[in-house]
């Protein structure tokens, strides 16, 4: 699983007339992104079992504790829940939630978050710093690009079995949040611990500045 990773770090029958996701226009980027549930059936699950009173009615979210979802990889999605049922990852709600919600509705779910059009910001925000390390990393640091794995405008990536998240759009203290989370090691489920890695070469300033940035996509 680690090599796996490394490949995409360093290198990078449903209709869906009523689901387009802006960032997939080809149909199997797609279906990569939706996988292998019902969307259509997702979006009652979805509002059955509260999810939507939370993350939002097509997964954008209005609170910054509770990260957006929309045109999110599902089985991205899929794999943070797995890991708040089995206390992989903490979280207040989410640990309860994850317990009471089969595998087949969450897949279910999971498509139809998947499924919406992720916020996009009206103009990215200009700040050096941060755009510095996004695009291009800090060799001097062994820092790579956030670009690399999440792409140049933080749409995430999907090779083979895994995906990288999406990002850009996100709240911004959400983005804060878990990056200095991956740096004291309060949260450790990224394959191979890369974001632990990463995280731990940011300064607070680098942090701040990388999550206004990536929330303005």
């Amino acid at each position: 699983m680690i090599f796996r990773f490394c490949v995409v770090f360093f290198g990078l029958s449903l209709t869906f007339s009523h689901f387009v996701q802006a960032d997939s226009q080809d149909e199997y980027e797609l279906l990569d992104r939706i996988g292998s549930g019902n969307s259509e059936a997702g979006k009652i699950k979805s509002r059955e079992e509260l999810c939507q009173g939370c993350h939002g009615e097509i997964g954008n979210s209005s609170s910054a504790e509770y990260p957006r979802l929309a045109g999110q990889y599902a089985d991205y999605i899929i794999k943070q829940f797995r890991d708040f049922r089995s206390g992989a990852r903490q979280h207040h709600v989410m640990n309860a939630v994850a317990s009471s919600i089969s595998d087949e509705d969450l897949t279910d779910i999971a498509a139809y978050f998947a499924s919406r059009e992720r916020v996009r910001a009206q103009q990215r925000k200009a700040i050096e710093v941060a755009e510095k390390i996004y695009s291009n990393g800090d060799m001097r640091r062994a820092l790579i690009a956030c670009s690399s794995c999440h792409g140049s405008s933080g749409q995430g990536s999907y090779a083979g079995e895994e995906s990288v998240p999406t990002i850009g759009g996100q709240h911004k203290l959400y983005l804060r949040e878990q990056l200095l989370k991956w740096r004291s090691g309060d949260r450790a489920n990224s394959p191979g611990g890369v974001m632990n890695m990463v995280a731990k070469l940011l300064k607070d300033e680098e942090i701040e500045a990388l999550a206004e940035y990536i929330s303005s996509m």
